[in-house]
């Protein structure tokens, strides 16, 4: 459901000031090409990301324009605590509550057989709408549980975590874990909508927001220098409003040109190959805290930037300029050989294999991606000499 369309903000004038969160407010209001960071939406081919303001009312409008049989809303453990009270207050619709456990370890067919079950049970039927309150997990899952129950039912996306509100709740990838390997069962399809409300960013402890930052400093290292610089401050909470907009606006113009991955949205997936093995491997560890997808994600930009040295022409500066910045936001973590032999095992099953070749996104320069890139083993090795270094 689109509500109208209103010109995106003139991020270069926001660039070329060295300005507070209180006067790029200013700069924002001023602008001809921009109502207000409290007042603002993101078009892709099938959807409508809203920020702020305008979302509550929005979403109120959805809900009544579409006259759904129900309303069902979908949260995890911690959600249910921090965010669904503040999500009760801001709607005048009724719906019924379904719940999942937290964490990636639950983003399995499990959970989806048991949240199947319970929509058949309440009688769910395809005029159902499902609304995803929660981070990256619960989009992820909760879209592909709407997108298969009854073969497809509408959605939205409430994303609670800045990772989910730059990157997992936009560009319609749902899907689930197999076992430890990570999105291996998903569809690509849109949600109804997604709404963005910076409140959610308050319950966030420290380690998820910085799990989220790793992703919009990707969407720097793919396609815009400028902003990586700007990132590599490390924003706290209020800074990073304005651009938490300009994230989702990378992403939607990625996605928008190639919504199924064919050939440029590959780009979104920079730091990925090698961060999802780690992930997934610090998943399954026992004996190892488990990381973030953010934590996992900026090892595997620091590792491909050494990789795109030796392949791609990324000059070795950039690489260590790369390296500094994620080593002054992330702790480091160390790799012995036989988690490096782990890790490499589970490069096998990466989504963006084919032919039996693992393909690397990697960087001729900073904001310069090269997909579909082979790597020798060898290579990554040295990858992570230079990450301990």
């Amino acid at each position: 459901m689109f509500c109208g369309d209103i010109k995106t903000r003139d991020y270069d004038l926001i660039k070329k000031q060295n300005a507070t969160p209180i006067k790029i407010r200013k700069i924002l209001l001023k602008s001809t090409n921009f109502v207000s960071y409290y007042d603002m939406r993101i078009k892709t081919n099938h959807c409508e990301v809203l920020f702020g303001e305008i979302t509550w009312n929005s979403l109120n409008s959805c809900v009544d324009t579409y006259g759904y049989s129900s309303v069902y809303v979908l949260v995890d453990r911690n959600t249910k605590k921090h965010c669904l009270p503040y999500f009760k207050n801001q709607v005048n619709f009724s719906f019924e509550l379904l719940e999942m456990d937290a964490g990636e370890e639950n983003k399995h067919i499990q959970t989806c057989v048991l949240l199947w079950n319970v929509l058949s049970e309440k009688g769910a039927d395809r005029k159902s709408l499902l609304i995803n309150l929660g981070g990256g997990v619960v989009t992820d899952l909760g879209g592909f549980v709407a997108c298969t129950f009854k073969r497809g039912i509408d959605f939205i996306n409430i994303p609670t975590s800045l990772l989910a509100m730059v990157d997992a709740s936009v560009g319609g990838k749902t899907g689930i874990d197999l076992g430890p390997l990570k999105n291996q069962i998903g569809i690509i399809q849109e949600p109804k909508m997604v709404l963005v409300d910076n409140s959610f960013l308050q319950t966030l402890p420290d380690d998820e927001y910085r799990s989220g930052y790793a992703e919009m400093l990707k969407h720097g290292l793919i396609r815009e220098p400028d902003y990586f610089k700007t990132l590599s401050a490390y924003l706290d909470r209020e800074a990073i409003l304005p651009h938490i907009y300009h994230s989702v606006e990378v992403k939607a113009k990625v996605v928008t040109e190639d919504p199924y991955e064919h050939n440029l949205r590959k780009i979104l997936n920079f730091g990925h190959t090698l961060g999802h093995a780690i992930e997934s491997h610090y998943l399954i560890s026992n004996n190892k805290k488990r990381l973030l997808h953010g934590e996992a994600i900026a090892i595997g930009m620091v590792l491909e930037a050494y990789l795109s040295t030796e392949l791609t022409a990324l000059p070795l500066a950039n690489a260590k300029q790369i390296k500094n910045v994620f080593g002054s936001i992330y702790p480091k973590v160390s790799f012995d050989a036989e988690t490096i032999e782990a890790i490499l095992a589970m490069l096998t099953h990466d989504k963006k294999n084919e032919n039996g070749n693992v393909l690397f996104v990697l960087l001729a320069a900073i904001g310069e991606p090269v997909w579909n890139q082979s790597v020798p083993e060898s290579l990554i090795q040295k990858a992570f000499d230079f990450y301990a270094a």
